[in-house]
């Protein structure tokens, strides 16, 4: 199970879901509402927990600062927003065999395309 941090615009239903597999997941709205970007990279590295987000400037900054940002991003892109379908979406993400740590993830839609963050 996956080790997580979920960003501020992951919505509850998600992370109950996500609970309830047996994922351990930490979240923004109940530790630091308000971070920055950075204040919510701080804290994955801290805590050892990949970032989940729907946020795209999370790949820039991962990308621009390397491993050193975080240990790893799930950036995820579905179609629909509602928060019973977005709770599945995540579901189906997350239950993938793939390795989150040190990779930036783009889950979308039917792919996930996954890339080494780079070392710095």
């Amino acid at each position: 199970m996956a080790k997580l941090l979920a960003n501020e615009n992951v919505p509850s239903r998600v992370i109950i879901a996500l609970r309830g597999d047996g994922h351990d997941v930490s979240c923004i709205q109940e530790i630091g509402p308000g971070s920055t970007d950075e204040q919510v990279l701080q804290i994955a590295r801290n805590e050892d927990r990949v970032l989940l987000t729907f946020d795209k400037d999370f790949g820039e900054l991962a990308f621009r600062l390397g491993r050193i940002a975080t240990p790893g991003v799930i950036l995820l892109r579905p179609r629909l927003a509602s928060p019973e379908y977005l709770a599945k979406f995540a579901r189906g993400v997350l239950s993938q065999e793939l390795r989150w740590q040190e990779h930036f993830a783009v889950a979308e839609e039917g792919r996930v395309r996954i890339l080494p963050l780079p070392m710095r």
